[in-house]
């Protein structure tokens, strides 16, 4: 997956179908979180909810545990307990995640229950961390004010974030293609986040409104033959790849790519030329 090249900022805040959106959290369910105390977003002069990027990630942590079949008022309990046990230390250090029937805190070093409060061995260490890994951090609540940044300048945030604070990344491309839906820069970087979480359909998505605004982009008629290629509709790919080297005759993936795609549709002529043109390209690299 290939990302296009770029030109801090305070978080955002989204409204209540954005932040559904962005989490992946039904409207109703979302509804409930907040009705049940896991966040407090704050609201506008208008009464509506108004969630920061912290509130995000708190709600990413509560999908992920609500897909593991946690009830939403143990979630609550957890959380309540957590803040009690933990004092001024910041939820953001902790991980939680489902082990079993009971709901886990790791700082690092320890583990815990923490509706319970007791203390667990640490015996499967690095399973834990992997565990843990795939589980968003705990937020500490915080506030700000809506910064008023034009989308560009969201990209540029969102391009600064994107290897500490992927979902935050996430949030702010989203932002910029609500004030410019034609943000190739947000399309294309979204669409590879999508793509790096297994989100195929989401990706394609995005890279289909990338090259529909521009359809002389070569990065986005790339990036949709891949992801169309890990969907397995490799007929879809390779058309993809064609327009992408007609767009970029230098895009050397798109060469080797659409090599692979020819040599298994027997064109064995058309796949040794760009094969020799991927070669030729990547040699002027070394």
């Amino acid at each position: 997956m290939t990302t296009p090249e770029r030109s801090t900022a305070a978080p955002a805040h989204f409204d209540t179908k954005q932040a559904a959106r962005i989490v992946g959290l039904p409207l109703g369910r979302l509804r409930q979180c907040v009705r049940a105390g896991l966040i407090e977003p704050e609201r506008d002069a208008r009464g509506r909810l108004r969630f920061d990027f912290l509130d995000l990630v708190l709600l990413r942590t509560t999908r992920g545990l609500l897909g593991q079949r946690v009830p939403l008022r143990k979630i609550g309990n957890v959380l309540t307990s957590l803040r009690r046990q933990i004092g001024d230390r910041p939820l953001t250090r902790l991980s939680v995640y489902a082990d079993g029937k009971r709901v886990v805190a790791w700082d690092g070093a320890s583990r815990w229950q923490p509706d319970s409060g007791q203390f667990l061995l640490n015996f499967e260490a690095d399973g834990i961390l992997s565990r843990a890994a795939s589980v968003a951090k705990l937020p500490r609540p915080r506030r700000s004010k809506l910064p008023r940044l034009t989308a560009d300048q969201w990209c540029d945030l969102a391009m600064e974030i994107e290897e500490r604070s992927p979902l935050e990344a996430r949030a702010a491309y989203h932002h910029a293609i609500d004030l410019d839906p034609g943000s190739i820069v947000a399309r294309i970087n979204l669409g590879r986040l999508l793509h790096a979480e297994a989100n195929l359909v989401g990706a394609e998505a995005h890279f289909r409104e990338a090259v529909r605004f521009d359809p002389s982009c070569a990065l986005a008629w790339y990036n949709l033959g891949v992801v169309l290629e890990d969907l397995q509709r490799t007929e879809d790919a390779l058309p993809c790849y064609e327009h992408a080297i007609h767009a970029d005759a230098a895009l050397a993936d798109a060469h080797w790519n659409v090599s692979l795609l020819y040599e298994r549709a027997g064109r064995h002529r058309d796949a040794l030329r760009h094969l020799a043109l991927y070669r030729k390209l990547t040699a002027k690299r070394r």
